[in-house]
């Protein structure tokens, strides 16, 4: 969880800070993967298929190394989207490197730092899988209209889940923030745009299309709960653990985690919450300080192979975003073919919602109102 003084830095870091746009002339690096056949790339945790019997060993990213002889250092530190921006966001102002030639981050954040100028274009003629697979419905987006720059590495659904070893069934985010069989026992997301969205829509209220006195509205709502001790915390992915220990009994979590805890528990369980649920995909992006874009294109070309994306969608249980994908996991796994969790029928999609985009104005006194009122 970010601090109050990150909070507040990356609030103003985000939104309009004076000199934090790039010319792309400005700041170009030399690609030197013909000479370096190496890659650095940063994700999310629990974010890429882990052998059963070999912690160490991650099946599809080995076979990438196996085949095209790239040495990849995968790490696992990308938390919180505003805590990772806190990290990179100096360097990349000044074109400065960051160690890293790949990252995954939702939606929200890569517009903005693509509309910084800190993210290289890709070429299309080193992506054919992804040109071939990319589902259609993942095409075309606002912030990457040609789509250039931000390749979907997953996407997801942000609603509730519950551990049914401490709790009763939740099936709505106001039951969240007021049962008092949950008070102290439920943690929801840092990401203001999946907790508030959700507020919103228990709200009745459209997260793609809403009014500032209803965002007002719906953060009394949540300052209520957490003045009443209802909340424990706000976490990024590391709900998880808690959740799966029943340390939190209830709280805001992403599909695809709640579907592999399940896995080992049962009794975990995700819920799409009778108002809706929030869509999100997290997108690859090389960063504009990146020394080996080549390569990355290697592998997220790797990733779109319709085989390896279905043994990724097994492991993590998200939205697998490659066409083909659901015929390839029916050879792995059937159930998990039918999940529509991973593969979504048209029934649940109609039920998500997209956070609207906003301009600097608003992001800048949204995320002030929600850190104000999450303590960071």
């Amino acid at each position: 969880m970010i601090t109050g003084v990150l909070g507040s830095a990356l609030v103003a870091a985000g939104c309009g800070v004076e000199g934090a746009r790039q010319d792309p002339q400005d700041c170009v690096t030399e690609d030197r993967s013909a000479s370096e056949p190496t890659l650095a790339f940063s994700n999310w945790p629990q974010y890429l298929d882990v052998d059963e019997d070999d912690p160490t060993k991650r099946p599809t990213l080995d076979d990438f190394v196996a085949r095209t002889g790239i040495r990849v250092t995968y790490t696992e530190d990308i938390n919180d989207n505003n805590e990772f921006f806190g990290k990179v966001r100096q360097q990349l102002a000044a074109c400065r490197g960051i160690d890293r030639d790949l990252i995954v981050l939702t939606d929200w954040l890569a517009a903005r730092m693509i509309g910084f100028g800190w993210i290289q274009q890709l070429d299309p003629a080193r992506l054919p899988n992804v040109r071939a697979n990319l589902l259609p419905q993942l095409a075309n987006r606002s912030f990457d209209p040609d789509g250039r720059i931000a390749v979907p590495w997953q996407s997801g659904l942000a609603g509730l889940a519950y551990n049914g070893r401490v709790t009763r069934e939740v099936r709505t985010v106001d039951e969240l923030l007021t049962r008092p069989d949950l008070k102290g026992r439920v943690t929801l997301l840092s990401e203001m745009r999946d907790t508030m969205g959700l507020l919103l829509q228990s709200a009745g209220h459209d997260p793609a299309n809403f009014t500032d006195d209803q965002f007002d509205a719906a953060l009394a709502t949540l300052e209520r709960a957490v003045a009443a001790g209802q909340i424990r915390r706000f976490t990024g992915n590391d709900y998880a653990p808690e959740l799966a220990r029943g340390d939190i009994a209830a709280c805001l979590a992403w599909s695809g985690d709640a579907i592999q805890l399940a896995a080992g528990d049962d009794r975990v369980r995700f819920v799409a919450p009778e108002e809706g649920v929030l869509l999100f995909s997290d997108n690859l992006l090389v960063p504009k300080t990146a020394t080996h874009r080549a390569n990355a294109e290697r592998l997220i070309d790797h990733y779109y192979d319709p085989a390896v994306a279905a043994r990724l969608a097994a492991y993590v249980n998200y939205i697998c975003p490659v066409r083909g994908a659901r015929e390839e996991m029916e050879r792995i796994d059937p159930e998990l073919a039918a999940n529509p969790l991973i593969f979504p029928d048209d029934a649940l999609l109609n039920r998500a919602r997209v956070f609207m985009t906003l301009d600097e104005e608003r992001e800048r006194r949204y995320e002030t109102a929600f850190q104000r009122v999450i303590g960071a």
